[in-house]
């Protein structure tokens, strides 16, 4: 029997089982039934205000979750590289400055931001290729490129913070205050996104699939090999700006839940790509909500949990990374 359905059947009994303890973790408990009846049957207070503070974030958690793998997966196919992620490599520091920048300087094109985030993380995805062009495309060359990018534009953020006198904190803080305190306007503003987002990942599955070729044998093809990667690369930009702009910078969920994801379905983008949108559904939710109960009635920002896993992850990783890529 195939135990790649199965494996995507358990994984969507774990989320829904996560989504339910999420929603019952905090001061109000409800049960399922009465969770069902407070939504669609009756009024109930308590589903109410659920369902206000506590639904956006869930929400928000595995919509920036799926984005973020989806960009991974994407990300390392272009790269043929397992060490890249859309925050080691600096799209997402990239993205966040642009963000930061429209808000501190033009207020009135807030609701503009996600689109200046992408066109950050382009810049940042722009400045990696052209920086670790060399003769080629070198994989350890176009990380250790990315990590510098991803440096300068951080160092960027914090310097707009001294230049504007403080002005900017409010704007920076608004975008890198994570998945706590997120609304329903969020979500809407992510949703839409995502959505595309994932519809262009499964177009480009196929494609994904031809990277992982030699690049002599796709253009034999008669397939344009750069063109492949521009597209990809866009589509990835998208993915992580929109993310990074609603919730912050949420490092290595596009390292790990690809790693994980391909260990389990294999390297076949067409079963991959789904799979890591559950998987990493999955993995910011819990982040999210074992930061609720490690230190609770306090909070540690999902962003944090994954930097505390991730970072011997990548060590991992980079330890690893003379192997074949996709063996």
């Amino acid at each position: 029997m195939n135990k790649k359905p199965m494996l995507f059947i358990l994984l969507a009994v774990m989320l829904m089982g996560l989504f339910f303890l999420a929603v019952n973790t905090g001061g109000i408990k409800i049960s399922f039934a009465a969770l069902w009846k407070g939504l669609f049957i009756e009024y109930n207070r308590d589903v109410e205000i659920i369902f206000d503070l506590r639904f956006p974030r869930i929400v928000i958690a595995m919509l920036s979750g799926a984005a973020l793998a989806l960009s991974g997966v994407l990300f390392q196919a272009v790269m043929k590289n397992p060490l890249a992620d859309p925050g080691i490599i600096g799209i997402s520091s990239g993205a966040s400055f642009f963000a930061v920048m429209v808000g501190t300087f033009f207020p009135s094109l807030y609701f503009f931001t996600p689109l200046f985030a992408f066109l950050g993380g382009i810049a940042a995805c722009v400045f990696v290729y052209i920086l670790s062009w060399k003769s080629g495309l070198s994989p350890l060359r176009m990380i250790l490129v990315g990590v510098a990018v991803n440096a300068v534009f951080s160092g960027l953020i914090e310097a707009l913070g001294f230049i504007t006198g403080g002005r900017q904190s409010a704007v920076a803080a608004s975008i890198s205050a994570g998945i706590a305190m997120k609304t329903w306007k969020d979500v809407h503003t992510l949703v839409g996104y995502v959505i595309l987002g994932v519809i262009l990942g499964f177009c480009v599955s196929g494609k994904c699939n031809l990277l992982a070729l030699e690049d002599k044998t796709v253009r034999n093809l008669g397939v344009s090999v750069n063109r492949v990667r521009l597209l990809v690369s866009a589509v990835a930009v998208l993915l992580a700006s929109i993310s990074t702009a609603i919730v912050g910078a949420i490092s290595f969920v596009g390292l790990i839940v690809p790693h994980i994801a391909r260990l389990l379905v294999g390297s076949n983008h067409k079963i991959l790509i789904p799979f890591a949108i559950l998987l990493g559904s999955f993995t910011v939710l819990l982040a999210d909500t074992a930061g609720r109960v490690i230190a609770y009635p306090y909070e540690i920002p999902a962003s944090i949990i994954m930097a505390v896993i991730g970072g011997p992850f990548f060590i991992f990783l980079l330890r690893r990374s003379e192997q074949t890529y996709g063996n």
